[in-house]
């Protein structure tokens, strides 16, 4: 839509329209920017922070998730560095840095002028979607979780998170809200496991879910049982689990160094769209 808009604008349940057109460019890419704008309706009491937009002859070029996480969206250089001369005006509240890493690297090299570096820096992350059938058999033991699977399902929650984001989701005495957040995928049925005689032996989880995808987080088996095949056939069998049901397809993004997640997902049909960077404070 053309408007009288120019320059850096925090958005509005009003510029919903045009902001899911954004997304729209590279859905699959933009899942998480258009499953926030759909559930809040960019309104800053639901997002627990800001989506701001750069306009160009009236129309919307790029955009910026602020939250917990800070996303750039469809952003040029140029609107990279942009945003990132607005959100060095005001204290850093944001725990990640993430996206498209040409945007990421455009923010960094403005933003890092002023805020404190980042404890981990992750600048190649290939961005991965399946949009087809898997190419392996699924795992006809990975299942749903249910209320029920909590008292092995979250041990083997803390366990993923602590070996990806190198420090624990309980720390500080936030245990509860974590429980929380896995107790809430779980009741959604966004929560997929195999168990084993009482032990999590693959497990993994839809983060967010647009009309294009639904992109997954939480892959996880524990080191005693890698290189058994658990992860490819266990990604075959969320995908039956997931596609149609809640999306056409499935995304993901992996660190590149590692190798024995990024040949599963491979040899499960996962293939490499883009590249992702992330930076964690």
């Amino acid at each position: 839509m053309l408007t009288m808009r120019e320059g850096l604008h925090v958005l509005g349940s009003d510029d919903l329209e045009d902001f899911l057109a954004l997304t729209n460019r590279d859905p699959v890419v933009n899942c998480f920017a258009d499953y926030r704008a759909r559930t809040t309706r960019l309104d800053p009491r639901w997002l627990g922070g800001e989506v701001w937009g750069r306009y160009a002859e009236g129309r919307l070029r790029a955009a910026c998730h602020l939250g917990a996480n800070l996303v750039p969206i469809e952003a040029s250089d140029e609107d990279a560095r942009a945003f990132a001369e607005r959100a060095v005006r005001r204290p850093r509240s944001v725990s990640t840095l993430v996206g498209p890493r040409a945007a990421v690297a455009a923010f960094w090299e403005v933003a890092s002028q002023t805020w404190s570096p980042p404890r981990d820096e992750r600048w190649n992350q290939p961005h991965l979607e399946l949009t087809g059938e898997p190419l392996v058999e699924p795992d006809p033991l990975v299942r749903r979780t249910t209320k029920a699977d909590m008292d092995v399902l979250y041990p083997a929650a803390v366990a993923m998170y602590t070996e990806e984001v190198g420090v624990s989701p309980e720390r500080g005495g936030s245990s509860a809200l974590y429980r929380a957040r896995v107790t809430q995928l779980v009741n959604r049925g966004w929560s997929f496991a195999r168990i084993d005689d009482g032990r999590v032996v693959f497990k993994a989880e839809v983060a967010c879910v647009s009309p294009a995808a639904a992109q997954i987080q939480g892959v996880y088996v524990p080191e005693d049982r890698r290189g058994e095949g658990l992860a490819t056939r266990g990604m075959a069998a969320v995908a039956r689990l997931v596609v149609p049901a809640l999306a056409p397809g499935l995304s993901l993004y992996v660190n590149d160094w590692n190798e024995p997640a990024r040949r599963a997902y491979e040899a499960c049909g996962f293939t490499q769209t883009a590249t992702f960077a992330t930076l964690m404070f």
